[in-house]
C-alpha cells in the first residue's frame, strides 16, 4: 500500500489505485472514449534524460493522440518543439470545467471520462485531484506523477525519477 509523499496529508478512506505496471495506464488510456492530458508548469523544469519532462509529455501525446492541457507559461515549450496541440489554461480553471457535466471539452465530443496529470508541484496535485475526486461525476483521473497521489484513481507510488522515467517509457512504449 502507498502512503502520501508529503506527511500529515490525510486524503480520507478512498485511496488512488497504485499503478505498480505502467501498462496499466496505457489500458486506461486505450479504453477512454475522451481522455485528456494536464501539465503543469513543473514539466519544463524537470530534467528527465536527455531532455524534460515536457519531451515526454510530447511523445505520450503523439502516441495516444491526447489533447494537451498546459500551464500557459510553459506553452512557448511545446511550440517551440513544433508541438502545437496544447490549450494553455490555468490547472483551477481546467479543472472547474472538469466538474462542470454540461461542458462539452474543447473539441466539442462532451465532457472527458479521463484525465492525466504531470508536472505539478506536489500540494497543488493534491488539492485539485481533491477537488476532482469529490465534484466530478464519472471522471477517472491519473497522477503521472513521481510521487503518490492518494486523491487520484490511479497514482504512480512514490518512485525514483530513473523508476519514473522507465515507467513513462513504458506508457509510450504501450500507446505506441
Amino acid at each position: 500500500m502507498s502512503a502520501a509523499w508529503q506527511t500529515a496529508e490525510i486524503p480520507g478512506p478512498k485511496k488512488a489505485l497504485a499503478i505498480t505496471n505502467p501498462q496499466i495506464v496505457s489500458a486506461l488510456v486505450k479504453r477512454s472514449k475522451n481522455p485528456i492530458l494536464i501539465v503543469g508548469h513543473r514539466a519544463a523544469e524537470i530534467k528527465l534524460g536527455n531532455g524534460t519532462l515536457v519531451d515526454y509529455v510530447i511523445r505520450l501525446a503523439e502516441a495516444a493522440g491526447l489533447p494537451v492541457v498546459s500551464a500557459p507559461s510553459i506553452m512557448g515549450e511545446f511550440i517551440k518543439r513544433g508541438f502545437t496541440r496544447v490549450i494553455g489554461m490555468p490547472l483551477v480553471d481546467i479543472a472547474n470545467r472538469l466538474t462542470d457535466p454540461g461542458w462539452m471539452g474543447f473539441d466539442g465530443k462532451g465532457i472527458y471520462d479521463l484525465a492525466l496529470f504531470i508536472g505539478f508541484k506536489y500540494y497543488v496535485g493534491w488539492l485539485i485531484l481533491s477537488g476532482l475526486k469529490h465534484f466530478s461525476q464519472d471522471l477517472k483521473t491519473v497522477s503521472l506523477d513521481m510521487y503518490y497521489q492518494p486523491h487520484a484513481s490511479w497514482s504512480f507510488p512514490n518512485i525514483s525519477q530513473d523508476e519514473w522515467k522507465k515507467n513513462l517509457e513504458a506508457i509510450i512504449g504501450g500507446l505506441g
